[in-house]
């Protein structure tokens, strides 16, 4: 299951901004998108991802995706970021 990187990984982004400055500044090696997410929130994480080349990796609910993080709320998206 592709959310098990995100769960274990040392680096990561949590919510749409952080996840956003990550792509921006080339740091974002993939993204995690909630399905349930508003899309005015993600449309422009998913253009940067597209036009960068990153995949993208569509989780089931906010929720899912924020405990997968670690967090007790939903999020709209993380990222895996570089060491």
């Amino acid at each position: 299951m592709p959310i098990s990187s995100l769960e274990s990984a040392a680096k990561k982004t949590i919510g749409t901004k952080q996840t956003l400055k990550a792509l921006e500044k080339g740091l974002a090696k993939k993204v995690f998108i909630a399905s349930d997410a508003e899309q005015h929130v993600v449309k422009p994480l998913l253009r940067h991802c597209k036009e960068r080349d990153i995949p993208v990796v569509m989780i089931d609910s906010m929720k899912s995706l924020g405990k997968a993080c670690g967090i007790e709320v939903g999020c709209a998206s993380a990222a895996l970021v570089e060491e």
